[in-house]
């Protein structure tokens, strides 16, 4: 069940290149289909793109890479690993580019990831809203810091029990642990230090968990009495205002919270009737850096 790890467009000695014959005989219209009905698309936002936006629903699915948000890059390094799907979390585009052509030549990104789907024949599929509310994605953070989920922030109309955000304690016998703590257990756990506000020895008992920007989440957090705010990031006048009114914040940056969604994509393909020797991590990690890091 292991996800080869791409992380460049070379393939690694321990691999080899996939060839062109379909996954015993799945389409990319089949395999979309069968993702949905782990995330349906009834359940994403209004405003959201979710499923197949660029590709031949009829075509055999010869790999799947999985990756967080879809680039020209990503769509190189999947074809270069064998795949003719790029499954993200990210869609493509949420309003469709005006124009399509060759990144760094005026096209935008969008223009420039739709352009290099359809030249190298990899087709985009994504899960953004819908995979948030989802099951497995109640249990991604949490588990990751450990954490006992009691409830979800905001509930879906149709399911209290899944929804944005995940309302958090501790596990039995932990007791309280401090703002300082939880913080140190963020930088251990994702490789990367977070941006804090609050007290560093506040005291911590319900925790809540939201992937991605949680502007949304802080009033509802507010008037739920909860201590802190475990989230990819918030802006910062309202993250100000959160934290003067009580509220601890760890903002874990954007793309660390939801870089984790690779994984469970990668999970669902290979649910979905995927070999997993024919789904493939892009790792997304190196994107950005801290001058920190390198010594003047």
């Amino acid at each position: 069940m292991a996800i080869k790890i791409e992380s460049s467009l070379s393939v690694p000695s321990s691999g080899t290149l996939l060839g062109k014959e379909p996954a015993r005989g799945l389409s990319v219209g089949e395999l979309t289909r069968r993702l949905e009905l782990m995330f349906p698309p009834h359940d994403a936002e209004a405003w959201d793109r979710t499923g197949l936006l660029v590709g031949d629903p009829s075509e055999g699915v010869t790999g799947v890479s999985v990756a967080l948000d879809p680039t020209p890059k990503a769509v190189e390094i999947a074809q270069s690993s064998g795949s003719n799907v790029l499954l993200t979390h990210h869609p493509a585009f949420l309003n469709p580019p005006e124009k399509i052509g060759p990144i760094g030549q005026g096209f935008g990104m969008a223009g420039a990831t739709v352009f290099e789907a359809i030249r190298r024949g990899v087709a985009l599929v994504n899960f953004h809203t819908a995979l948030d509310v989802s099951a497995q994605a109640r249990e991604m953070l949490p588990g990751m810091l450990r954490l006992n989920v009691s409830g979800v922030l905001e509930p879906l109309a149709h399911d209290p029990d899944r929804g944005f955000g995940q309302v958090c304690t501790l596990p039995e016998g932990e007791g309280a642990v401090t703002l300082e703590r939880l913080g140190a257990r963020c930088t251990a756990v994702f490789g990367r230090a977070p941006r804090i506000w609050g007290d560093t020895d506040r005291s911590l008992a319900t925790i809540v968990t939201w992937t991605g920007s949680a502007s949304a989440a802080l009033d509802e957090c507010l008037a739920r009495n909860v201590d802190a705010l475990v989230c990819g990031e918030v802006k910062y006048h309202d993250a100000l205002a959160a934290s003067e009114a009580g509220l601890c914040i760890v903002e874990l940056g954007h793309d660390v919270s939801e870089l984790p969604f690779a994984n469970v994509l990668g999970a669902a393909a290979i649910r979905a009737g995927v070999s997993s020797d024919r789904v493939f991590h892009i790792s997304q990690q190196g994107n950005w850096w801290h001058p920190e890091a390198v010594r003047a």
